[in-house]
């Protein structure tokens, strides 16, 4: 297993962290402060350091301001440990070298899942190398082309016919204790169909959705549904592999909407050349947690019983694409999702937005490719 240094002038939390993951089989040694836990390093190079932010002596930035000078271990990870009230040492972690944090107090398992995304960096980047993804999926795209587009439009037609539920169909729902939740939406939809007649906008229409379900199915989604002028796709780990998680397939989902609507903004530039219509882009959001698929029925005018995705995580997906929106951002991730794919995507900005309705920010990230 692992070294782990520990870096905590608390007696207790370094306690707490230590016997985490001790019982989870990792080597563990402990320092009260920065000094002390640079002067652990000796011949055997550590895998990870967990550091508190305020220590006596050397703390936390210091220590990882020479962490991060030394050239034989600037590349080590470093999950800074901090508390709710001290938001700004966050900030200031996240731009001088940390790779993660945890607020305190905070719960074991946060803490092993932490710990366990930057052991698994490296193996996720190596498997990444060996796997030949543009091709492959340029090559299902095309095999798979014409199946697709078929099962497109029946759920179209499925979609546009179909009545809100009601009853309880409690027993045949689905939980999935972890799934990652996609919504993309079209931030210029309204200014866009107001310059379209209306057999240009379900020309239009057909054309994106038609290219998004196409992608969304194509890597798997277990679920996916129209909001609106969104799309929600739920990914969960059925359809996972040895080395690649729903997390990653749902990122990959996401970069292929981005890039599909760049073909589609020249189409529209080149069929109505003096429309001047804005940009046709997508703001996609992505953020992992427990999901619900309740199944509803409508037991008194019939018809089939509809799957409702439902959930804390899929509410929250959907309030974060809009901040996606305001920030700029093509593709927005909660710190949640970007834990199943550390070290296999690339990342840009990273802010903590505020939510409609709740208390905390949600530390959020920039998704801009993958790390091939």
């Amino acid at each position: 297993m692992a070294l782990i240094i520990v870096m905590e002038d608390d007696a207790s939390t370094r306690r707490l962290v230590a016997s985490v993951l001790t019982k989870d089989g990792h080597d563990v040694l402990t320092a009260e402060d920065g000094r002390q836990g640079l002067q652990l390093m000796g011949p055997r190079r550590p895998d990870l350091i967990i550091s508190d932010v305020q220590m006596p002596g050397m703390n936390g930035f210091q220590m990882l301001a020479a962490l991060r000078a030394d050239p034989a271990n600037a590349d080590i990870p470093v999950i800074l440990l901090t508390s709710l009230q001290e938001r700004a040492h966050m900030r200031i972690g996240m731009t001088t070298g940390a790779d993660d944090y945890i607020t305190k107090p905070f719960r074991p398992g946060e803490l092993r899942e932490a710990v366990a995304a930057q052991l698994n960096k490296r193996a996720v980047q190596a498997n990444l190398q060996a796997l030949a993804v543009d091709a492959a999926v340029q090559q299902a795209l095309i095999g798979q082309k014409n199946h697709l587009a078929k099962l497109y439009e029946e759920r179209l037609a499925a979609e546009l016919s179909e009545r809100w539920p009601e009853g309880d169909a409690a027993a045949a729902d689905e939980r999935l204790a972890s799934a990652t939740v996609l919504f993309v939406d079209i931030p210029n939809y309204a200014t866009v169909a107001e310059k379209l007649d209306s057999q240009e906008l379900a020309e239009l229409v057909k054309k994106f959705y038609g290219n998004a379900n196409d992608t969304v199915h194509l890597f798997g989604a277990r679920h996916m549904r129209f909001v609106g002028e969104g799309l929600l796709a739920i990914f969960a780990a059925d359809s996972d592999t040895r080395t690649v998680n729903h997390g990653l397939r749902a990122a990959k989902a996401a970069l292929g909407l981005v890039e599909s609507t760049r073909g589609i903004h020249e189409y529209l530039e080149a069929r109505y050349p003096g429309r001047k219509l804005p940009p046709f882009e997508v703001n996609v959001a992505l953020h992992t947690g427990p999901v619900a698929l309740a199944v509803l029925q409508d037991p008194l005018h019939g018809g089939p019983a509809q799957t409702l995705p439902v959930g804390d995580a899929v509410s929250a997906t959907m309030l974060l694409q809009k901040q996606g929106r305001e920030l700029g951002w093509h593709i927005i991730a909660s710190v949640a999702a970007l834990r199943l794919i550390t070290g296999a995507v690339k990342t840009g900005s990273r802010a903590f937005v505020q939510l409609p309705g709740r208390t905390l920010p949600m530390d959020a990230v920039e998704l801009v490719g993958l790390a091939l």
